[in-house]
């Protein structure tokens, strides 16, 4: 039987691919990704996006060479089913909070709500909440709040596309929203409740989907342990190719030699000269080689290099 010793000793194994995990609730963020990094042996990982300890849902998390399109994803609209709690206002607008004030829940019909919550569709200005990571002259806002400090926030740009009301039966207000990044959904939530003349705390907060990614494709932490147990090779077959990340890039072949250049570093000729921006580069047999910038002069310069090319590739 190999102990844990024996387990901590073992190298950790190059491992390149995306995991969506469906987070646990009570569970940070880096805590889900740690087990799971522990259960492919990884050498290096990363998520994107943080969830909230108590909040469920989409977290994709990048293994090796795909830690590369994180940033990518970070800008990526997410898409949240919430259920607010009317009536009752939170110190950290969830449910883990301590409860700080109360409000009579006006008598409003589901189309009354409803046209609420169109209100805030659109482009707006978000003030972040005291309970969240943003730093304030070098500290986290949350320990400042945990100090009882309440410190002056810059409103930040974000967008909500959709607002879709769910459910409404006495103090339970469920919705779906799909918004860009940095949206905080506690914010949004007591916003409505104060628009509507109430206060109000997110008591469930679950993200459906990241970007282009859908909630069909999760994997529970109870099944990637499952897997797990079949073996580490099973697991890591389940594994995305870092480029399915990046369906919005367009793809642009290169042959032999330039995909060799491209991978040194160099800039390369292509035959897209009228296009710009960011696109995503394939070399000999289709392997994906990392993201490069178009300049509209028929030059492709490299902005990420893959040094080790996905293995099955696929086409977006």
């Amino acid at each position: 039987m190999t102990s844990k010793k024996q387990q901590a000793r073992r190298p950790k194994d190059a491992v390149d691919g995306l995991l969506l995990l469906n987070k646990p609730p009570g569970m940070t963020s880096n805590r889900a990704l740690q087990a799971v990094k522990r259960l492919l042996n990884a050498k290096k990982a990363g998520h994107t996006g943080s969830l909230d300890p108590a909040a469920t849902g989409m977290l994709p998390l990048c293994f090796g060479e795909a830690t590369k399109v994180c940033a990518y994803l970070l800008n990526a609209d997410k898409t949240y089913r919430v259920t607010a709690r009317l009536g009752i206002a939170t110190d950290t607008g969830d449910a883990d909070g301590q409860e700080i004030s109360t409000a009579p829940i006006p008598e409003m019909s589901a189309d009354d709500w409803d046209v609420i919550l169109q209100v805030f569709v659109g482009e707006s200005m978000q003030i972040p909440p005291m309970y969240s990571a943003l730093k304030k002259d070098g500290k986290r806002l949350y320990e400042l709040a945990r100090k009882g400090e309440t410190v002056e926030r810059e409103p930040r740009p974000i967008t909500l596309h959709e607002i879709r009301l769910l459910e409404y039966a006495g103090s339970r207000l469920v919705f779906r929203v799909a918004c860009s990044k940095g949206t905080y959904i506690r914010t949004l939530v007591e916003d409505i409740a104060r628009r509507a003349g109430t206060v109000a705390h997110t008591s469930r907060l679950h993200r459906e989907s990241v970007g282009h990614f859908r909630s069909e494709d999760m994997l529970d932490l109870t099944a990637v342990e499952a897997l797990a147990e079949d073996g580490q090779p099973v697991l890591r077959g389940r594994l995305l190719p870092p480029d399915v990340a990046l369906p919005d890039f367009p793809p642009v072949s290169l042959d032999e030699s330039a995909g060799v250049r491209f991978s040194g570093g160099q800039e390369v000729a292509v035959a897209e000269e009228s296009r710009t921006g960011l696109a995503r580069v394939y070399g000999a047999g289709h392997q994906f080689l990392g993201v490069g910038e178009l300049a509209g002069d028929g030059q492709l310069a490299p902005r990420r290099i893959f040094l080790k090319p996905a293995k099955n590739p696929v086409d977006i």
